[in-house]
């Protein structure tokens, strides 16, 4: 949200953005930005600008008024007899609530230039566009993966029955006739590591390990059987992760600006784009 010294800093950088193919600079800016004028009293300026025709230099002050009242003829009064005392060639008053009849009636003439700058209200969008199009934003990817795949697990019990799927889990236990204990998840990934290593893609792969004397313990029944031996059979796959996405970037409109005198409208976004209406 604004504040009076953000409002003075956005008001320097639209002077300056719309100024610069015309050559109007910032000379002057904030509270160390003062001019003695002819009565020998300094007086704070907001804003100075200056542009040259190459032949002289014009100097122009502009002053922020960030008020919740509109400004009337006293304030446009005052802004007049500071130009005048400093000697600057132009006034402009920027307000954020607009203007007094005989606030703009006094300013044409003592030819003080009017601007109304404010945050965009919903009245001010009808027909008009709520969001620019500040460009597209394409990012590619490339990344491919190798994928160890397990196809089969096949588990030789020294009673030949046929062990279902659910009898083991990664956390079950295999225990060797010594005493050993191994998780079976273990050995899953000592198979997969093995596809990785041989590197072989999209070609099958058979790996046996022969525990004599072992038994696969179900970790939660604590139910066992014994087994000579685990063979895994499994695939090294290439998986193409690449992706192309394409993003529009927008912006809110955030401010409008209306020079009363020269019957121009801008609109701008917080990133700083300005259009003219």
């Amino acid at each position: 949200s604004l504040d009076w010294k953000k409002y003075e800093a956005v008001t320097k950088y639209i002077y300056k953005t719309l100024g610069k193919q015309s050559g109007v600079k910032i000379k002057g800016y904030g509270s160390s930005c003062k001019i003695t004028g002819k009565s020998g009293v300094a007086h704070q300026i907001d804003i100075l600008t200056t542009h040259s025709d190459g032949v002289h230099e014009y100097q122009t002050a502009i002053e922020c008024k960030y008020w919740k009242e509109k400004i009337n003829k006293d304030i446009v009064m005052k802004v007049s007899e500071i130009i005048e005392d400093s000697g600057l060639n132009k006034g402009v008053i920027v307000s954020k609530s607009g203007f007094t009849q005989d606030g703009i009636e006094y300013a044409k003439y003592r030819n003080i230039g009017l601007v109304e700058l404010r945050e965009i209200e919903e009245n001010d969008l009808e027909g008009n566009p709520t969001k620019f199009d500040v460009g597209v934003l394409e990012v590619h990817t490339k990344c491919v993966i190798h994928r160890p795949e397990i196809l089969n697990i096949e588990i030789d019990s020294v009673e030949k029955i046929q062990l279902e799927k659910k009898f083991w889990k990664n956390r079950d236990i295999i225990m060797w006739s010594n005493g050993k204990q191994v998780r079976f998840a273990n050995y899953i990934k000592e198979f997969q590591d093995e596809l990785h290593l041989q590197g072989k893609l999209s070609q099958t792969i058979t790996k046996r390990y022969e525990i004599p004397g072992g038994r696969l313990i179900n970790e939660q029944t604590r139910s066992s059987v014994n087994i000579n031996e685990i063979t895994f059979t499994g695939v090294l796959r290439k998986i193409d992760k690449s992706s192309n996405l394409r993003f529009a970037i927008e912006d809110q409109v955030w401010l409008i600006l209306k020079s009363l005198f020269e019957k121009k409208t801008f609109t701008f976004s917080k990133s700083g784009i300005i259009i003219e209406k």
